[in-house]
Protein backbone atom coordinates (compact mmCIF):
# COMPACT_ATOMS: atom_id res chain seq x y z
CA UNK A 1 0.00 0.00 0.00
CA UNK A 2 0.87 3.54 -0.86
CA UNK A 3 2.50 5.29 2.08
CA UNK A 4 0.75 8.57 2.72
CA UNK A 5 2.32 11.94 4.52
CA UNK A 6 0.75 15.41 5.09
CA UNK A 7 2.60 18.68 4.75
CA UNK A 8 1.23 21.44 6.71
CA UNK A 9 2.37 25.10 5.51
CA UNK A 10 3.06 27.08 8.26
CA UNK A 11 5.90 29.95 7.61
CA UNK A 12 3.59 32.49 5.73
CA UNK A 13 3.64 36.11 6.65
CA UNK A 14 -0.22 36.13 7.49
CA UNK A 15 -0.09 39.78 6.16
CA UNK A 16 -4.52 39.65 6.16
CA UNK A 17 -3.96 38.45 9.49
CA UNK A 18 -2.14 41.62 11.06
CA UNK A 19 -3.68 44.78 12.68
CA UNK A 20 -2.56 47.99 11.19
CA UNK A 21 -0.02 49.54 13.56
CA UNK A 22 -0.07 46.68 15.93
CA UNK A 23 2.73 44.13 16.52
CA UNK A 24 2.81 40.80 14.51
CA UNK A 25 0.37 37.79 15.29
CA UNK A 26 1.24 34.49 14.51
CA UNK A 27 -1.55 32.78 12.55
CA UNK A 28 -0.64 29.64 12.79
CA UNK A 29 -0.97 29.98 16.55
CA UNK A 30 -4.39 31.96 16.89
CA UNK A 31 -6.85 30.06 18.74
CA UNK A 32 -10.52 28.56 17.62
CA UNK A 33 -12.29 26.80 20.34
CA UNK A 34 -9.25 27.27 22.53
CA UNK A 35 -6.73 25.37 20.29
CA UNK A 36 -4.29 26.71 17.79
CA UNK A 37 -5.25 26.55 14.29
CA UNK A 38 -1.62 24.53 13.70
CA UNK A 39 -2.88 21.73 16.39
CA UNK A 40 -6.15 21.76 14.27
CA UNK A 41 -4.25 21.18 11.12
CA UNK A 42 -2.43 18.40 12.36
CA UNK A 43 -4.87 16.82 14.46
CA UNK A 44 -7.42 16.64 11.31
CA UNK A 45 -5.39 14.24 9.22
CA UNK A 46 -3.40 12.35 11.40
CA UNK A 47 -5.73 9.29 11.27
CA UNK A 48 -5.03 9.56 7.33
CA UNK A 49 -1.11 9.47 7.30
CA UNK A 50 1.66 7.81 8.30
CA UNK A 51 3.36 11.08 8.70
CA UNK A 52 2.87 14.54 9.11
CA UNK A 53 5.42 18.06 8.72
CA UNK A 54 5.24 21.18 9.60
CA UNK A 55 6.83 23.36 7.14
CA UNK A 56 8.57 26.83 8.60
CA UNK A 57 10.44 29.30 7.38
CA UNK A 58 12.97 29.44 9.89
CA UNK A 59 14.96 27.79 13.48
CA UNK A 60 12.76 30.03 16.01
CA UNK A 61 9.96 29.46 14.51
CA UNK A 62 10.53 25.49 14.47
CA UNK A 63 11.30 25.53 17.81
CA UNK A 64 8.28 27.51 18.90
CA UNK A 65 5.92 24.92 17.29
CA UNK A 66 7.68 22.05 18.44
CA UNK A 67 7.04 22.91 21.56
CA UNK A 68 3.29 23.82 21.53
CA UNK A 69 2.92 20.45 19.03
CA UNK A 70 4.52 17.96 22.19
CA UNK A 71 1.90 20.10 24.87
CA UNK A 72 -0.80 19.08 22.76
CA UNK A 73 0.36 15.31 22.87
CA UNK A 74 1.26 15.80 19.17
CA UNK A 75 4.55 14.42 19.24
CA UNK A 76 5.36 12.31 16.17
CA UNK A 77 5.44 15.84 13.99
CA UNK A 78 8.47 16.55 12.45
CA UNK A 79 8.92 20.45 11.95
CA UNK A 80 11.12 20.96 8.20
CA UNK A 81 12.75 24.50 7.85
CA UNK A 82 12.76 25.80 4.43
CA UNK A 83 15.60 25.66 2.61
CA UNK A 84 17.54 28.56 1.17
CA UNK A 85 16.47 30.06 -1.80
CA UNK A 86 16.29 32.74 -4.19
CA UNK A 87 12.42 33.23 -3.85
CA UNK A 88 10.30 32.66 -0.59
CA UNK A 89 6.63 31.40 -0.31
CA UNK A 90 5.08 27.71 -0.49
CA UNK A 91 6.78 26.33 -3.28
CA UNK A 92 9.89 26.64 -1.48
CA UNK A 93 8.22 25.13 1.79
CA UNK A 94 6.68 22.35 -0.49
CA UNK A 95 9.82 21.53 -2.34
CA UNK A 96 11.67 21.50 1.55
CA UNK A 97 8.71 19.35 2.71
CA UNK A 98 9.25 16.89 0.01
CA UNK A 99 12.93 16.23 0.34
CA UNK A 100 12.04 14.94 3.86
CA UNK A 101 9.46 12.92 3.79
CA UNK A 102 9.51 8.93 2.17
CA UNK A 103 5.80 8.82 1.86
CA UNK A 104 4.42 7.86 -2.24
CA UNK A 105 2.06 10.70 -1.79
CA UNK A 106 1.83 14.41 0.45
CA UNK A 107 -0.79 16.36 1.18
CA UNK A 108 0.05 20.03 1.10
CA UNK A 109 -1.99 22.04 3.17
CA UNK A 110 -2.14 25.38 4.84
CA UNK A 111 -2.38 25.76 8.49
CA UNK A 112 -4.65 28.12 8.37
CA UNK A 113 -7.57 24.89 7.40
CA UNK A 114 -8.65 24.03 10.42
CA UNK A 115 -12.11 22.08 9.31
CA UNK A 116 -10.38 19.68 7.05
CA UNK A 117 -12.53 16.40 6.94
CA UNK A 118 -10.15 13.72 7.19
CA UNK A 119 -12.64 11.41 4.80
CA UNK A 120 -11.93 14.68 2.23
CA UNK A 121 -8.23 13.92 2.70
CA UNK A 122 -8.52 10.39 2.34
CA UNK A 123 -10.54 11.10 -1.04
CA UNK A 124 -8.03 13.40 -2.34
CA UNK A 125 -5.43 10.56 -1.61
CA UNK A 126 -7.45 7.97 -3.43
CA UNK A 127 -7.80 10.47 -6.59
CA UNK A 128 -4.60 10.84 -6.79
CA UNK A 129 -3.06 7.52 -7.75
CA UNK A 130 -2.00 7.06 -10.99
CA UNK A 131 -1.58 10.94 -11.18
CA UNK A 132 0.96 13.51 -10.55
CA UNK A 133 -1.52 15.17 -8.63
CA UNK A 134 -5.02 15.72 -7.43
CA UNK A 135 -6.21 19.45 -6.55
CA UNK A 136 -9.93 20.25 -5.55
CA UNK A 137 -11.45 22.69 -8.17
CA UNK A 138 -14.76 24.98 -7.78
CA UNK A 139 -17.51 25.53 -10.24
CA UNK A 140 -16.34 28.27 -11.20
CA UNK A 141 -12.80 27.08 -12.26
CA UNK A 142 -10.79 28.22 -9.34
CA UNK A 143 -8.15 25.97 -7.72
CA UNK A 144 -7.42 25.00 -4.23
CA UNK A 145 -3.82 25.29 -5.03
CA UNK A 146 -2.18 24.53 -1.52
CA UNK A 147 -4.67 21.80 -0.75
CA UNK A 148 -2.90 19.30 -2.75
CA UNK A 149 -2.07 15.72 -3.19
CA UNK A 150 0.93 15.11 -5.17
CA UNK A 151 2.95 12.32 -6.27
CA UNK A 152 6.12 12.74 -4.45
CA UNK A 153 8.84 12.15 -6.92
CA UNK A 154 7.18 13.68 -9.93
CA UNK A 155 6.21 17.10 -6.86
CA UNK A 156 9.65 17.12 -5.99
CA UNK A 157 10.47 17.24 -9.78
CA UNK A 158 8.40 19.85 -10.34
CA UNK A 159 9.25 22.19 -7.34
CA UNK A 160 13.03 21.88 -7.57
CA UNK A 161 12.64 23.14 -11.28
CA UNK A 162 10.55 25.81 -9.76
CA UNK A 163 12.63 27.29 -7.30
CA UNK A 164 15.87 26.96 -9.31
CA UNK A 165 13.97 29.41 -12.08
CA UNK A 166 12.85 31.63 -9.93
CA UNK A 167 9.09 30.64 -10.39
CA UNK A 168 7.36 31.61 -6.76
CA UNK A 169 3.84 31.06 -8.13
CA UNK A 170 2.29 27.84 -6.27
CA UNK A 171 -0.37 27.37 -9.24
CA UNK A 172 3.06 26.66 -11.43
CA UNK A 173 2.75 23.52 -9.23
CA UNK A 174 -0.30 22.11 -11.33
CA UNK A 175 0.78 23.76 -14.41
CA UNK A 176 3.99 21.93 -14.36
CA UNK A 177 2.34 18.56 -13.84
CA UNK A 178 2.02 16.07 -16.51
CA UNK A 179 -1.36 14.15 -15.60
CA UNK A 180 -3.49 15.80 -12.80
CA UNK A 181 -7.09 14.99 -11.36
CA UNK A 182 -8.99 17.82 -10.88
CA UNK A 183 -11.57 16.34 -7.61
CA UNK A 184 -14.77 18.88 -7.91
CA UNK A 185 -15.81 20.30 -4.55
CA UNK A 186 -19.58 19.49 -5.25
CA UNK A 187 -19.11 16.27 -6.44
CA UNK A 188 -18.20 13.31 -4.42
CA UNK A 189 -16.47 15.66 -1.76
CA UNK A 190 -19.91 17.29 -1.33
CA UNK A 191 -21.28 13.28 0.12
CA UNK A 192 -17.94 13.84 2.45
CA UNK A 193 -18.59 17.40 3.77
CA UNK A 194 -22.00 18.87 2.84
CA UNK A 195 -21.18 22.41 3.82
CA UNK A 196 -17.69 22.26 2.45
CA UNK A 197 -16.41 23.31 5.71
CA UNK A 198 -13.13 21.54 4.55
CA UNK A 199 -12.32 24.65 2.37
CA UNK A 200 -12.89 27.74 5.16
CA UNK A 201 -9.68 29.65 5.41
CA UNK A 202 -8.84 31.65 8.27
CA UNK A 203 -7.37 34.67 6.49
CA UNK A 204 -8.29 37.57 8.78
CA UNK A 205 -9.43 38.09 12.98
CA UNK A 206 -12.90 38.60 11.93
CA UNK A 207 -13.13 35.06 9.89
CA UNK A 208 -12.37 33.37 13.60
CA UNK A 209 -15.70 35.32 14.71
CA UNK A 210 -17.80 34.59 11.46
CA UNK A 211 -16.61 31.59 9.63
CA UNK A 212 -18.40 31.75 6.03
CA UNK A 213 -18.21 28.25 3.56
CA UNK A 214 -17.20 29.18 0.40
CA UNK A 215 -20.21 29.86 -2.62
CA UNK A 216 -19.36 29.10 -6.11
CA UNK A 217 -20.94 28.89 -9.32
CA UNK A 218 -20.01 27.22 -12.80
CA UNK A 219 -20.22 24.70 -15.01
CA UNK A 220 -17.85 22.23 -13.37
CA UNK A 221 -19.37 19.55 -11.34
CA UNK A 222 -17.61 16.35 -11.92
CA UNK A 223 -14.39 14.98 -11.17
CA UNK A 224 -11.71 16.13 -14.57
CA UNK A 225 -8.73 14.51 -15.58
CA UNK A 226 -6.42 16.12 -17.81
CA UNK A 227 -3.34 14.93 -19.63
CA UNK A 228 -0.90 17.93 -19.81
CA UNK A 229 1.77 16.65 -21.73
CA UNK A 230 4.63 14.33 -20.79
CA UNK A 231 7.00 14.62 -18.16
CA UNK A 232 10.45 13.46 -17.96
CA UNK A 233 12.66 13.87 -14.76
CA UNK A 234 15.74 14.28 -16.83
CA UNK A 235 14.11 17.21 -19.39
CA UNK A 236 13.29 18.95 -16.43
CA UNK A 237 16.79 18.24 -14.94
CA UNK A 238 18.17 19.85 -18.06
CA UNK A 239 16.17 23.03 -16.95
CA UNK A 240 17.57 23.12 -13.63
CA UNK A 241 21.32 22.41 -15.46
CA UNK A 242 20.38 25.36 -17.77
CA UNK A 243 19.20 28.14 -15.29
CA UNK A 244 22.78 27.47 -13.13
CA UNK A 245 24.64 28.33 -16.00
CA UNK A 246 22.63 31.18 -16.33
CA UNK A 247 24.11 32.27 -12.25
CA UNK A 248 27.28 31.31 -13.42
CA UNK A 249 27.47 33.68 -16.40
CA UNK A 250 27.51 30.73 -19.11
CA UNK A 251 25.03 32.70 -21.01
CA UNK A 252 25.81 31.49 -24.17
CA UNK A 253 25.85 27.52 -23.07
CA UNK A 254 22.41 28.30 -21.29
CA UNK A 255 20.17 29.55 -23.85
CA UNK A 256 21.91 26.27 -26.27
CA UNK A 257 20.21 24.47 -23.19
CA UNK A 258 17.24 25.92 -22.69
CA UNK A 259 16.10 25.57 -26.25
CA UNK A 260 17.05 21.87 -26.73
CA UNK A 261 14.91 21.66 -23.61
CA UNK A 262 11.91 23.62 -25.33
CA UNK A 263 12.21 21.22 -28.15
CA UNK A 264 11.58 18.02 -26.04
CA UNK A 265 8.79 19.26 -23.92
CA UNK A 266 7.36 20.53 -27.34
CA UNK A 267 7.64 17.04 -28.57
CA UNK A 268 6.16 15.54 -25.49
CA UNK A 269 3.47 17.97 -25.99
CA UNK A 270 4.04 20.03 -22.35
CA UNK A 271 3.14 23.19 -23.59
CA UNK A 272 4.22 24.84 -19.83
CA UNK A 273 7.49 23.28 -19.64
CA UNK A 274 8.25 24.11 -23.12
CA UNK A 275 7.10 27.51 -22.60
CA UNK A 276 9.13 28.42 -19.39
CA UNK A 277 12.18 26.90 -21.59
CA UNK A 278 11.35 29.41 -24.51
CA UNK A 279 11.19 32.50 -22.23
CA UNK A 280 14.06 31.27 -20.14
CA UNK A 281 16.26 31.62 -23.51
CA UNK A 282 14.62 34.61 -24.27
CA UNK A 283 16.00 36.00 -20.89
CA UNK A 284 19.60 34.34 -21.44
CA UNK A 285 19.71 35.64 -25.02
CA UNK A 286 19.60 39.32 -23.43
CA UNK A 287 21.68 39.02 -20.62
CA UNK A 288 24.08 37.70 -23.01
CA UNK A 289 23.56 40.62 -25.56
CA UNK A 290 25.06 42.70 -23.12
CA UNK A 291 28.48 40.93 -23.07
CA UNK A 292 29.39 40.95 -26.82
CA UNK A 293 30.28 43.75 -29.12
CA UNK A 294 27.78 45.61 -30.53
CA UNK A 295 26.98 43.85 -34.13
CA UNK A 296 26.59 40.33 -31.57
CA UNK A 297 24.41 42.07 -28.89
CA UNK A 298 22.05 43.20 -31.64
CA UNK A 299 21.32 39.50 -32.95
CA UNK A 300 21.28 38.13 -29.53
CA UNK A 301 18.68 40.86 -28.59
CA UNK A 302 17.13 39.37 -32.30
CA UNK A 303 17.18 35.69 -31.07
CA UNK A 304 15.84 36.85 -27.42
CA UNK A 305 13.39 38.41 -28.92
CA UNK A 306 12.02 35.53 -31.04
CA UNK A 307 12.54 32.79 -28.29
CA UNK A 308 9.57 35.28 -26.10
CA UNK A 309 7.73 34.99 -29.04
CA UNK A 310 7.70 31.60 -29.00
CA UNK A 311 7.40 31.18 -25.32
CA UNK A 312 3.90 33.70 -26.02
CA UNK A 313 3.18 31.20 -28.43
CA UNK A 314 3.11 27.65 -26.24
CA UNK A 315 1.39 30.22 -23.40
CA UNK A 316 -1.61 30.76 -25.72
CA UNK A 317 -1.74 27.14 -26.59
CA UNK A 318 -1.83 26.08 -22.83
CA UNK A 319 -4.07 29.15 -22.07
CA UNK A 320 -6.61 27.68 -24.51
CA UNK A 321 -6.02 24.29 -23.79
CA UNK A 322 -6.75 25.01 -19.90
CA UNK A 323 -9.59 26.98 -21.01
CA UNK A 324 -11.03 24.32 -23.13
CA UNK A 325 -11.09 22.27 -19.71
CA UNK A 326 -12.92 25.02 -17.90
CA UNK A 327 -9.74 25.23 -15.43
CA UNK A 328 -10.05 29.10 -15.21
CA UNK A 329 -7.20 29.81 -12.75
CA UNK A 330 -4.64 28.26 -14.80
CA UNK A 331 -6.23 29.61 -18.18
CA UNK A 332 -5.91 33.22 -16.51
CA UNK A 333 -2.09 32.32 -15.08
CA UNK A 334 -1.05 31.05 -18.48
CA UNK A 335 -2.37 34.29 -20.64
CA UNK A 336 -0.38 36.59 -18.43
CA UNK A 337 2.49 34.75 -18.73
CA UNK A 338 2.03 35.32 -22.61
CA UNK A 339 1.36 38.52 -22.17
CA UNK A 340 4.28 39.22 -20.39
CA UNK A 341 6.68 37.31 -23.06
CA UNK A 342 4.91 39.73 -25.53
CA UNK A 343 5.74 42.94 -23.89
CA UNK A 344 9.35 41.43 -23.83
CA UNK A 345 9.26 40.69 -27.44
CA UNK A 346 8.13 44.14 -28.03
CA UNK A 347 10.51 46.08 -25.45
CA UNK A 348 7.93 47.05 -23.66
CA UNK A 349 7.98 44.90 -20.24
CA UNK A 350 8.18 47.74 -18.06
CA UNK A 351 4.96 48.64 -19.10
CA UNK A 352 3.17 45.59 -18.31
CA UNK A 353 2.28 43.49 -14.66
CA UNK A 354 2.97 40.06 -14.59
CA UNK A 355 0.04 38.76 -12.62
CA UNK A 356 -2.42 41.25 -12.80
CA UNK A 357 -6.02 41.07 -10.46
CA UNK A 358 -8.03 39.91 -13.97
CA UNK A 359 -6.77 39.09 -16.95
CA UNK A 360 -8.46 39.73 -20.29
Amino acid sequence: MDKRAALILAGGKARRFQVKGGEWEDKALATLAGVPLLVHAVQNVQGVVDEVAVCVNDEERGARYSEILKNHALKAVRVVVDEKNDISGPTVAIMSGLRQLQADYCLTLPCDTPFLQPKVADYLFRQAEGFDMAVPMWPNGRLETLLTVLERRSGLEITETLCKLKRPRSDDIQRGAGKILLASTVGEIKTFDPELRSFININSKEDLNHLQTRQAHGPVTQNLKLNLGGLPASWLQRLREAAGMVQEGKFSQAESTFASCASNFEGCSSLFWAAVSWENQGEAFLKLSKQVDPKAAAEADFEGKEAFVRAADMYRAEAEMHEENRCMLLAERAWADKAWCESWAMGKHSHVHRYPSKVA
